[in-house]
């Protein structure tokens, strides 16, 4: 699979570590350095705006995507020069699927996860074969991650689907593997046994 974008999905928060920021920006960093594009929440406060200016500081290509209502509250980034401002937050999940090839979550609230939980869904169903990935910033996923494996040990979720989540706590390693994912064939999860 040839990735040209990743979607990185952040905190309008910077949240209660430097670390946080520290890890939005080796991210930027790292995607720019291997010639990857970056769309994002179009956001310029918390992690989004630490992810954003790092990418345009580097010269890297970056497309922000915005529902109009959180146009203002999130203080849409104004330098970004591809801020596309859609009607809902449903608008906003399916373009930034639609133009990114991987995924990756940054540190983040219920949005954020929420927002990865979509994308591993859509993998689980069949929907798309792009890669999903956790950068677990000082353990920060380590509680979800051990919830997605009881999720399995439960038979709530199969392996396959589990497995399909990249999680690590580099940015360069993560890269690496979304690059060299290879989708497997499985059968969409359609409930019952199939665990």
């Amino acid at each position: 699979m040839r990735l040209r974008r990743v979607c990185v999905y952040a905190g309008s928060s910077a949240g209660a570590r430097d670390s946080y920021a520290q890890a939005a920006a080796e991210l930027a960093n790292a995607l720019v350095d291997v010639g990857l594009g970056v769309v994002y929440g179009g956001g310029q406060v918390g992690l989004m705006g630490v992810l954003a200016d790092a990418v345009l500081s580097r010269g890297g290509e970056i497309i922000g995507v915005i529902p109009e209502p959180l146009f203002a509250r999130e203080i849409g980034h104004q330098r970004v020069t591809d801020l596309r401002v859609v009607g809902s937050m449903h608008e906003r999940k399916a373009l930034m699927a639609e133009l990114a090839d991987a995924f990756i979550a940054l540190p983040g609230g219920i949005g954020t996860v929420e927002e990865l939980v979509g994308v591993l869904t859509w993998t689980q169903l069949g929907v798309h074969d792009k890669p999903c990935a956790l950068l677990n910033v000082e353990g920060y996923f380590d509680q979800l991650v051990a919830f997605l494996d009881t999720a399995v040990e439960e038979k709530f979720l199969m392996a396959a689907s589990r497995n399909a989540l990249i999680v690590g706590d580099r940015p360069e390693h993560l890269i690496e593997e979304l690059g060299s994912f290879v989708p497997q064939p499985r059968t969409p999860w359609l409930g019952g046994d199939q665990v």
